[in-house]
């Protein structure tokens, strides 16, 4: 079982042009218990990441000088905190854009207090190392080992790092190696009860992954779709 999260110490970094809305989401995740530092363009974002090293960054897609979409793009070669990604429009090719420039999370304005906190609560859940890890160092076979405590794993001899939401969900593959996980059920795991028919964010994780540990993505060996169904990862008394 998990630990109960508390948001008591945790800092987010609001990063918005507009004072008005950073001023509103900074007193509604105050009243809560977190600290917040804020930024007015992505170009202060990144600096911010560098010298606050935040629990979670909230980030507006649309700023002057340097864009959200640009901010995380730089970002990401820096840190694997947690972003969620704060926008006007909510179509899906924004989303998607966000997702697969390593966002971990959408929202769209208008939003209400509990929508924020609820998404901001789900992210950092998902940034937390689960309490009971069970075997934390997986050899699946000569090419791939999983250090689960590490969040890394070997593949063909070399170190790759996961971000957190990668770790949490090749965790709970693992974890139920051989058996099929419905895509409800890993995106309520993974993600939260809420997320439970956001589909696209699986599957853009389970490509994530797959580009990081298998051979040939295209081809799959270790994390095997159950079309229409789920995903398993490949049963561990399996060779070869």
């Amino acid at each position: 079982m998990e630990k109960k999260f508390s948001p008591k110490g945790k800092v987010v970094l609001v990063v918005d042009d507009e004072n008005r809305m950073v001023e509103f989401i900074r007193m509604n995740l105050e009243l809560e218990g977190y600290r917040v530092s804020t930024a007015s363009n992505g170009l202060e974002a990144v600096e911010r990441v560098r010298e606050d090293l935040p629990d979670l960054l909230l980030l507006d897609v649309m700023m002057p000088q340097m864009d959200g979409f640009e901010a995380l793009r730089q970002i990401r070669q820096i840190s694997t905190v947690p972003v969620i990604m704060v926008t006007v429009r909510g179509d899906e090719p924004d989303l998607v854009r966000g997702l697969e420039l390593g966002a971990d999370d959408y929202i769209s304005k208008p939003f209400s207090p509990r929508e924020l906190l609820t998404r901001i609560k789900a992210v950092l859940r998902r940034a937390e190392i689960p309490a009971s890890m069970g075997q934390t160092r997986v050899v699946v076979d000569d090419y791939l080992t999983i250090d689960l405590a590490r969040r890394e794993v070997i593949v063909g001899g070399e170190q790759v790092s996961l971000r957190p939401t990668e770790y949490r969900l090749l965790y709970h593959l693992v974890n139920n190696a051989g058996w099929v996980m419905s895509h409800e059920v890993l995106l309520s795991k993974v993600w939260g009860h809420e997320y439970r028919d956001e589909t696209h964010y699986l599957r853009l994780y389970i490509n994530y992954l797959r580009k990081k540990i298998e051979p040939d993505p295209s081809n799959p060996r270790y994390i095997l779709t159950e079309r229409g169904v789920g995903y398993r990862f490949k049963d561990l008394e399996e060779r070869g």
